[in-house]
């Protein structure tokens, strides 16, 4: 079947056919809408440019990779670039699992309404609290009663109980856009409930899992509040390739919005501070391209 397009004759004929005053208001709706497209790029482009233009002078491979020291006149956040990847990996790794399993439940396989809809008010609930509020809860849980410190491994707890919410709620969205068909297809011919879910669902529902990967991920990277109370503002390289999963468990150290935080706020070294937010922005686009080739990948297969 041949595609029926609109041409601009068309679109041309079909505005003069309106009253004067529509097309006056179909124009001045449409520069609205162009004039609020380009506020939002000259915003990107001057915010990018801004951090660029006062960040990139004062980046080296020193400050990149070594560890500061007061002693030899050393400014580096080697530690704190690994420390965040460290957080994003373990927060990831425990909080994709849950948030994908509880959003199939909720669409799938739950049959009290209600108690779905509660678990949606309580999850839309929770993606509003104010990260301050998940720092206390974490220090309170994490830290102190579990006796864990001031450690990555209380951060990145505490970070999956920020992001959850987010994760069910996008990857709930994505499975009920599954057309029904889709699933009565797949049972029709003899395909199991689970199965049903593992080869037709979740593939069809791939961009909604990335979309939550993604948005965890930025609140992942750009979270100071919850770090500063949980992991704490060490800038000291932890050896884990030497000690393995226990450094995990007992070292403490800043990621990079700590730094941040550290080089604006406490130190004022405004100049240093751009340049970490450079390593930030970078790292946060490295990482949401790889989601983004991984869930099409995935999509493909």
């Amino acid at each position: 079947m041949s595609s029926i397009k609109e041409s601009p004759q068309a679109r041309t004929g079909a505005s003069q056919g309106l009253s004067a005053s529509r097309r006056a208001y179909n124009m001045g709706m449409r520069t609205l809408i162009y004039i609020a497209a380009a506020v939002v790029v000259v915003l990107l482009v001057f915010l990018l440019g801004y951090i660029l233009y006062r960040g990139l002078p004062n980046l080296s491979w020193t400050f990149l990779t070594a560890e500061e020291s007061v002693v030899k006149d050393i400014q580096g956040i080697g530690p704190a670039i690994l420390n965040t990847l460290y957080v994003i990996l373990a927060t990831l790794v425990v909080v994709l699992p849950l948030g994908v399993g509880a959003a199939i439940y909720l669409t799938e396989y739950a049959k009290n309404r209600k108690l779905v809809a509660a678990i949606e008010f309580a999850t839309e609930t929770l993606a509003g609290i104010p990260s301050i509020i998940y720092a206390l809860v974490g220090v309170l849980i994490f830290a102190e009663s579990l006796r864990l410190g001031k450690t990555l491994i209380a951060g990145a707890l505490t970070l999956v109980i920020m992001t959850l919410p987010t994760v069910i709620r996008t990857t709930q969205e994505s499975l009920k856009t599954v057309p029904q068909s889709y699933r009565e297809g797949s049972l029709g011919l003899g395909s199991g409930k689970w199965h049903m879910i593992r080869t037709v669902v979740l593939p069809s529902s791939i961009d909604g899992i990335v979309t939550g990967c993604i948005l965890s991920i930025g609140r992942i990277v750009g979270e100071s509040a919850v770090l500063l109370y949980t992991v704490g503002m060490s800038m000291s390289m932890q050896d884990f390739f030497r000690n393995g999963l226990e450094s995990f468990f007992s070292a403490s150290g800043s990621t990079l919005s700590v730094a941040l935080y550290v080089y604006a706020k406490v130190r004022a070294d405004f100049d240093l501070a751009f340049s970490v937010a450079v390593v930030l922005i970078v790292i946060t686009l490295v990482i949401n391209l790889a989601s983004s080739l991984v869930g099409r990948k995935l999509k493909k297969n």
